[in-house]
């Protein structure tokens, strides 16, 4: 875990849990002056060979907030994840606050909810989050100011949390060594994640970026998961200044077709659009998930 942000200058302390497994970043923003956070992202542990799950990551969390007398007000995800799985109704359950998302969550819920074959049992309408944001949607965390910002290319979902000087990008940036999220997923488009990537970057330059993965690139032997406005303009190697939308799309689609699918993705996105809840318990007592074969 570490922190940024001086508690003494700035409204908002940004603290930070790297989960190895599954190189995500889950984030606690908190209003320094009221001691009430956010969190975002949070992780649930799955172990795809045995299929149970397990709270150790978000345990972290837990203690770290009933150590340091935090109180939970937000629990937000910037898109439905296919790489984890979401802890935040447990996290809702042991420490309360509210869950958000981006309202277009809907979109990606029909288009799994056809690709499993939910029926019924599944509502594809958001009601399984608490809130849905729309685009430049303000609310408060404590006396802090918080903008939703609608950054679709890697899910039609996508959103970032700008909050002060800091914004929680998702998937949509990694750091600059890094470059930036696929866009091969349902319904993605390297056009709107490159044009979601410039409605951030024209962001101050000295705003904080906080991405959600880092997979230690070639040159570097520590994970990193703060860079700024400045530092992507000048160094992404994907769409610093200069790269035009073409060109950011050719290479992002080429480089989308030699990736392999996520390793949970099945998992995690059949939890995930349900907002972290498992699927309804079947007649024997046993909840399922459901594994295509030859989906493609």
């Amino acid at each position: 875990m570490l922190a940024t942000g001086d508690p003494i200058m700035s409204k908002i302390k940004v603290e930070s849990f790297f989960d190895n497994a599954t190189n995500t970043v889950t984030y606690l923003a908190i209003d320094v002056a009221s001691k009430l956070c956010a969190i975002i992202d949070p992780v649930l542990d799955y172990q795809a060979n045995s299929g149970r799950t397990s709270t150790t990551s978000a345990d972290k969390i837990v203690n770290h907030i009933d150590k340091f007398g935090y109180k939970v007000e937000w629990i937000l995800e910037t898109h439905a994840h296919a790489d984890h799985l979401t802890a935040a109704p447990y996290l809702k359950a042991k420490l309360g606050g509210t869950i958000g998302i981006g309202e277009h969550i809907v979109r990606v819920q029909s288009t799994f909810k056809q690709l499993f074959n939910l029926q019924d049992e599944f509502i594809a309408d958001g009601h399984q989050f608490d809130q849905l944001f729309s685009d430049d949607e303000k609310f408060r965390l404590g006396h802090l100011d918080v903008r939703v910002m609608h950054t679709p290319g890697h899910t039609p979902a996508c959103v970032s949390y700008l909050i002060e000087d800091a914004v929680f990008v998702g998937d949509t940036l990694f750091m600059p060594d890094y470059g930036t999220a696929r866009t091969d997923f349902p319904s993605g488009s390297a056009n709107r994640l490159y044009q979601s990537i410039q409605k951030l970057l024209a962001l101050p330059d000295n705003t904080r970026i906080f991405v959600c993965h880092d997979y230690l690139p070639e040159g570097r032997s520590e994970f990193a998961w703060e860079t700024s406005v400045l530092e992507q303009k000048h160094h992404n190697i994907h769409v610093h200044e200069g790269v035009s939308e073409q060109d950011f799309v050719t290479m992002r689609e080429a480089r989308d077709a030699g990736l392999d699918v996520p390793k949970l993705l099945l998992p995690a996105i059949q939890i995930n659009i349900r907002g972290g809840e498992f699927p309804p318990t079947e007649a024997n007592g046993q909840r399922y998930l459901k594994i295509p074969l030859n989906l493609l």
